[in-house]
């Protein structure tokens, strides 16, 4: 019980903390909900894929024999590009056209939404077969991380809703840019190469600034701001 506790406390406080910062006009709290939930069941066809895909690169090469490329597959092929194209696709489906998504900060609260219904479920399976201190660790690198990753999307999705001459670039970079920061921050960590690992927390740290100005670019724009 606290082990699941751990896992989900840090979810919960970013979903708050996003919340609060829709400053002027809520999203209503079923469509979250929703986003949320179909966020989390991602999980589903995300373990299938990853397996299979890991299984495949397995099968054909040698890992001992090429470490840095198994990593890289690992890490923008399969996790990153899964993970990040499934959530793109429930922000689609699920939002691109409901009504709800009438303002720019809209994009990035449904996409932290999703990334982080799917980001409980990883926690709860990482946490839950390793530890406490695996709890204590994501809910300062993976959990946040996928929220910025999540940030990234929906501030581009959000510039792609309401500029229609450059939405087919917006959607393009929507996302390529997040499987980008995903693949690099996971690589970072799978390569188990030194010299990148010191620049895992500065690269943790430029995400969160980054995040930081996208949120309060579009908050500054929102159309109900008095």
């Amino acid at each position: 019980m606290i082990l699941l506790a751990v896992s989900i406390a840090p979810i919960l406080l970013l979903l708050i903390y996003l919340y609060k910062r829709d400053k002027y006009e809520k999203e209503p709290q079923k469509l979250l909900f929703k986003a949320f939930i179909f966020g989390a069941l991602t999980v589903i066809p995300i373990l299938f894929i990853e397996t299979w895909l890991g299984d495949y690169w397995d099968a054909k090469y040698n890992y001992i024999d090429n470490k840095i490329q198994t990593a890289a597959f690992n890490t923008f092929a399969v996790a990153a590009f899964t993970e990040e194209f499934f959530k793109y696709l429930v922000f689609i489906l699920i939002v691109w056209k409901n009504r709800n998504f009438n303002e720019k900060f809209d994009g990035i609260i449904y996409a932290v939404y999703i990334s982080l219904g799917f980001a409980a479920i990883e926690n709860i399976m990482y946490v839950i077969g390793n530890g406490m201190g695996t709890g204590i660790l994501r809910a300062f690198t993976a959990v946040p991380a996928h929220t910025m990753f999540a940030i990234t999307m929906g501030f581009l999705l959000a510039k792609a809703k309401f500029n229609k001459k450059r939405r087919a670039i917006y959607l393009f970079f929507s996302l390529a840019a997040p499987i980008m920061l995903h693949g690099f921050y996971d690589f970072i960590i799978m390569s188990q190469n030194e010299a990148l690992l010191w620049v895992f927390f500065p690269f943790l740290i430029f995400m969160v600034i980054i995040a930081m100005k996208q949120m309060k670019i579009l908050s500054d724009a929102s159309r109900f701001k008095p």
